[in-house]
């Protein structure tokens, strides 16, 4: 029987939510997983819904959330074992005012100083499944600054040179993790400013990888 994801999308239109939904919903159709795409929060009122699926990928950067949808998804996934899985701003700058949300994501951006410039991705530990086989590569894109969860198990990060916020030079900065929250494993990836982003295949791989590996299907 097929897993099954429920990818909601919206949100802050220039981070391509439309765009990298359809990319990794064709990718986890092509891996044989069955995959809803909704363009509504409302679906994590739906109960029957919510109780049906392996994991959920938010993609809904800079937006609100009412109590009853937070609660809808936190609950399916704390206490149901729902998976979650998602990348950049649609997943770790999704709803602001909610730290629960943000408890379970494991970080929450806070800045990407020079907006869009050259960074190196350091792949820090080869034994995962998600970074198995992959050698540090380089990005174009937003360098993202965060504040994270030290429980989170980090596989790759990035090192700021301080040229566009001197104070700082040589943070080193989680990219890419997985955490648990409840009964749940939670994935995420800071890459992903837009859908050109994904033509990095180091980009692209870990997080399709990563939402398998999620929703144990790696």
């Amino acid at each position: 029987m097929s897993k099954k994801v429920l990818i909601v999308y919206g949100g802050w239109d220039g981070h391509d939510p439309k765009e990298t939904s359809h990319l990794f919903a064709g990718l986890l159709e092509e891996a044989g997983l069955d995959v809803t795409l909704s363009e509504s929060l409302d679906s994590f009122l739906d109960k029957d819904l919510m109780g049906s699926v392996d994991m959920v990928v938010p993609v809904y950067t800079m937006s609100t959330i009412t109590k009853e949808q937070e609660a809808g998804l936190l609950e399916a996934v704390r206490e149901g074992g729902v998976s979650v899985g998602g990348w950049h701003g649609g997943m770790a700058d999704a709803f602001r005012n909610n730290t629960e949300y943000q408890f379970m994501v494991g970080g929450q951006w806070v800045a990407h100083p020079g907006n869009i410039i050259d960074y190196r991705v350091n792949v820090t530990n080869n034994d995962h499944a998600i970074t198995a086989g992959i050698e540090d590569f380089d990005m174009h894109s937003e360098q993202y600054y965060m504040h994270t969860d030290p429980s989170n198990n980090v596989l790759a990060t990035t090192t700021f040179n301080g040229d566009h916020a001197y104070w700082i030079d040589g943070t080193v900065m989680p990219v890419l993790w997985t955490r648990t929250y409840g009964k749940a494993k939670i994935f995420y990836s800071s890459l992903g400013h837009v859908i050109g982003d994904f033509d990095v295949p180091e980009a692209r791989e870990t997080v399709r990888r990563g939402l398998l590996w999620a929703v144990d299907s790696l």
